[in-house]
């Protein structure tokens, strides 16, 4: 082998080792820099609340959900035309506290699907 060609393998060998140093030197940087400056974005961010500034219970206790039958209000039938204006609530479906509170059940002939195209039992 020639000393060129050993120059070059010598050469290939640095290099080889060398690319592979910087870019992880590269890498490193980078995520410490990401690291700098997410600790930065935090020391702007508010402090966590105290114990005493934490939310309360209301007086009464917690808030119960109330559950509900609804039923639509009816248009009227007197033949004429409604405007968008004129529509209850606003042209919005509005709905009232249904007198029937008994919740509807499952049936179980019944797809259960929109469109599906069955014929809602087997």
């Amino acid at each position: 082998m020639n000393t060129i060609g050993m120059e070059l393998a010598a050469l290939q060998g640095v290099m080889g080792g060398a690319v592979p140093f910087f870019l992880g030197l590269v890498v490193v940087l980078v995520l410490l820099g990401a690291f700098w400056l997410g600790m930065r974005v935090r020391r702007r961010e508010p402090a966590t609340p105290t114990p005493e500034e934490q939310p309360k219970l209301p007086e009464g206790g917690p808030v119960v959900e109330e559950i509900e039958m609804r039923e639509a209000d009816e248009m009227p039938t007197d033949g004429g035309c409604l405007t968008p204006h004129e529509m209850p609530a606003s042209g919005n479906r509005s709905t009232r506290r249904a007198a029937d509170q008994t919740p509807l059940k499952w049936n179980r002939n019944s797809s259960g699907g929109f469109g599906s195209g069955g014929p809602g039992h087997t």
